[in-house]
């Protein structure tokens, strides 16, 4: 995404919530509770990654992970503004996250799954960076459901446990 796009939607972002404050609504329904470990995973400016890191408190964690320079620094600006200790912004190149397996109990992918290229093997990695009985909360972003769940399926790595209006709820396979 070019710079000028990534700031265009920043602006936007401050506008919705502004006028729409759902994020810290939407968040409590992940079911993340306090100590937990979270990969917010396309974090963008940081949004859901500050809202993860007020319920999983001073002993949990959130890697803030991004692909966009603009996104980490968003990200780092939130963490300077609002003291926050418990969130490690990643920026990264293609799908590597650079975590450790086994590393998140939950990985949140919102609003940014419909950009990916080559969703198994972004799957993939989000399998690899899950514990076994984690969970993955993910949505489509600006696909429709059906094409969401069927590249979920696809890929072999999740199956799909629960489904609300807002995203779908994934365990992992165990092969």
């Amino acid at each position: 995404m070019p710079d000028i796009s990534f700031r265009l939607m920043t602006y936007l972002f401050h506008i919705i919530d502004f006028i729409y404050p759902y994020i810290d609504r939407r968040v409590k329904k992940f079911g993340v509770k306090e100590g937990m470990t979270v990969v917010d995973y396309g974090c963008g400016p940081g949004r859901y990654a500050t809202s993860l890191a007020k319920l999983v408190g001073e002993k949990g964690k959130v890697f803030a992970i991004d692909i966009h320079e603009l996104a980490i620094k968003a990200v780092k600006e939130k963490i300077n503004r609002y003291g926050f200790k418990n969130i490690e912004p990643i920026l990264i190149s293609g799908y590597n996250s650079t975590l450790p397996d086994d590393t998140a109990e939950v990985v949140c992918a919102i609003d940014m799954f419909f950009i990916i290229q080559k969703p198994s093997e972004f799957l993939s990695e989000l399998k690899r960076i899950i514990k076994n009985d984690g969970t993955l909360i993910i949505d489509g972003g600006h696909e429709p459901r059906s094409v969401t769940k069927e590249k979920i399926l696809d890929s072999g790595f999740w199956d799909i446990y629960k489904e609300t209006k807002d995203h779908l709820r994934c365990k992992p396979r165990l092969n």
